[in-house]
């Protein structure tokens, strides 16, 4: 069922939309999870750790694939929101096509890189084989990937953000038991926990396409709709490039992050990629925000409804606080029994490294929040530069942090470069948008 996000309640709009999004979200998760907790239990510590080493570099090459499918959603969702069904069904099959040429293009160098990557990145010796067998095969699937974002990203731009949960939940049982055969049967070591993950996802992704061809008529693609038209795929080139890049940036932060983590061996390796997973889990609400936020916008300025813009920013406003407190919450009370999911019989040494990170975060929840809500919202209003410079601005905070606190203080010195970054850029974007707001209640004289 689709929303029209131009009408109705605008908090009750975005918490409605969020549930589906947010259940997709986790089972997201569930991915990755699965993967580091039968990695955890059946192949080791070690396993687990290189596993852990590979998320800055997955986030990088991902994240950049990811960024762009969501913009082609952001701009369906201005023809949905205004009325364009023509130009919606030209910028589905615009989607298509530059989905498989961007996922070629960036699939080859990738895998042939993945190895000098982790090198790079100062990954230890006695991980980094297991390290590169598994990305390798993630890259390898990077179309199946980006695939299934694309499909979610237009489902999404009409509204309909349960029908990417239902194929979501589906691929989600089916890579646990891939996991299990890949890994426990065949006996392929890390590499089998990214063959579950790159074939549940290619699996969601033609599910996806199948059912949105079916299900709706306004985006069902004919072959007059596939033509090059350069301007459409420079506009949404454009959006889905900031998007991209914003993803890519804040990715080489999080690499300088884990380089900073690996030099003190893998058992702190493994500790916080279990205080990762634990995070990652707990802070779901913020990017579920964030895809809210950024259909809303994109719909609304579609129809030309700056009011409910407004209206709908400033009640992202208030549910930031409540993602944050959730997430500080579970962080902090949840965390130690959550680590033992990741770490077979962890010791009061892995759960001390593991805490550390988490209670340090914990406080910095909120202009975390920020980031995802007010970054996406102005996406969703064409208002690229400022996010995309956000993300130099995470990666520079993180570094300076970095530089100034791992040597005085160690590992503990070095978790405050995660709250470093969250916080500055918070800052920036929420002071953006709120001087964006200004002066269009100026310009068009809204009170």
């Amino acid at each position: 069922m689709k929303t029209d996000m131009t009408k109705g309640n605008p908090m009750k709009i975005i918490l409605l939309f969020s549930i589906p999004v947010l259940m997709g979200n986790l089972f997201q998760q569930f991915y990755n999870m699965v993967d580091t907790i039968i990695v955890g239990q059946y192949l080791g510590s070690k396993a687990l750790a290189a596993v852990g080493s590979t998320g800055c570099i997955m986030f990088l090459v991902l994240g950049f694939a990811n960024g762009i499918a969501q913009g082609f959603g952001v701009m369906a969702s201005h023809a949905f929101g205004a009325k364009k069904e023509k130009l919606l069904k030209h910028y589905v099959a615009l989607a298509i096509i530059l989905t498989v040429i961007v996922s070629a293009v960036l699939t080859i160098p990738t895998v042939l890189a993945s190895r000098q990557l982790l090198i790079w990145l100062n990954t230890p010796d006695d991980i980094l084989v297991m390290a590169d067998a598994y990305i390798k095969v993630i890259f390898a699937g990077i179309f199946c990937t980006m695939s299934y974002n694309v499909a979610s990203g237009l489902l999404r731009s009409i509204g309909d953000s349960k029908t990417p949960l239902y194929f979501l939940i589906f691929s989600s049982v089916l890579n646990i038991v891939l996991d299990i055969f890949f890994i426990v049967v065949v006996k392929a070591g890390t590499a089998g926990a990214a063959y579950a993950t790159v074939i549940s996802q290619g699996i969601a992704a033609v599910l996806s396409f199948i059912v949105m061809f079916k299900k709706y008529d306004l985006l069902r693609t004919s072959r007059e709709d596939y033509y090059m038209d350069w301007s459409g795929i420079w506009r949404m080139l454009s959006i889905g490039l900031q998007m991209a890049l914003n993803y890519s940036i804040t990715a080489i932060g999080t690499m300088i992050f884990q380089a900073a983590v690996n030099v003190f061996g893998s058992q702190v390796v493994a500790a916080y990629t279990a205080a990762s997973k634990v995070s990652n889990i707990a802070t779901q609400t913020m990017p579920t925000l964030g895809t809210a936020a950024a259909t809303y916008c994109g719909q609304n300025l579609g129809a030309g409804r700056y009011d409910r813009i407004f209206k709908g920013m400033k009640s992202c406003f208030f549910i930031c606080i409540g993602c944050a407190v959730l997430a500080a919450a579970i962080n902090c009370f949840v965390g130690p029994y959550m680590i033992g999911w990741f770490i077979t019989s962890p010791t009061a040494t892995d759960i001390d490294y593991a805490m550390k990170y988490l209670k340090i975060a914990s406080v910095f929840m909120l202009p975390l929040a920020w980031i995802f809500a007010y970054r996406n919202g102005l996406q969703g209003l064409n208002k690229g530069l400022v996010p995309m410079l956000s993300g130099a601005m995470e990666l520079v905070s993180r570094w300076i942090a970095i530089l100034a606190l791992s040597k005085p203080f160690g590992y503990g010195g070095v978790c405050f470069a995660d709250p470093a970054a969250w916080l500055t850029t918070g800052i920036l974007l929420i002071v953006t948008y709120y001087v964006w707001e200004m002066r269009m209640r100026k310009k068009i004289q809204i009170k």
